[in-house]
């Protein structure tokens, strides 16, 4: 089951991609809410770090459900509502493979 809800997150997300000023946009919401809690550099404060390192043993559902549902119990807030599951996994995606803008362009081309 798990297997098939990744596939449908997948399948879903590249019907449906954020566009690039929308990539932008999250990029920017990646760095400063997120950094935040998460470290500026995303390298850990009050929350955990969210670098591909430390997200390499992560599933890719795990990371986009933590997004959109938070985390009870502690400072990590749901998005659900705020952002949409295909911008979620996009996030999640960036997560799991870094942040870098030099990055978002060469997805672009």
């Amino acid at each position: 089951m798990f297997a098939s809800l990744l596939n449908l997150l997948c399948t879903s997300a590249q019907a449906q991609e954020p566009t690039p000023e929308r990539r932008q946009e999250l990029l920017h919401l990646l760095k400063q809410d997120c950094g935040s809690c998460h470290g500026m550099t995303l390298k850990g404060g009050l929350g955990p770090a969210l670098l591909p390192q430390d997200l390499k043993q992560k599933p890719l559902a795990l990371i986009n459900n933590t997004i959109l549902s938070g985390r009870p119990g502690t400072a990590m807030p749901p998005w659900q509502g705020i952002l949409t599951e295909q911008e979620t996994l996009w996030l999640s995606r960036q997560l799991k493979h870094g942040t870098h803008a030099d990055m978002t362009e060469k997805e672009e081309k």
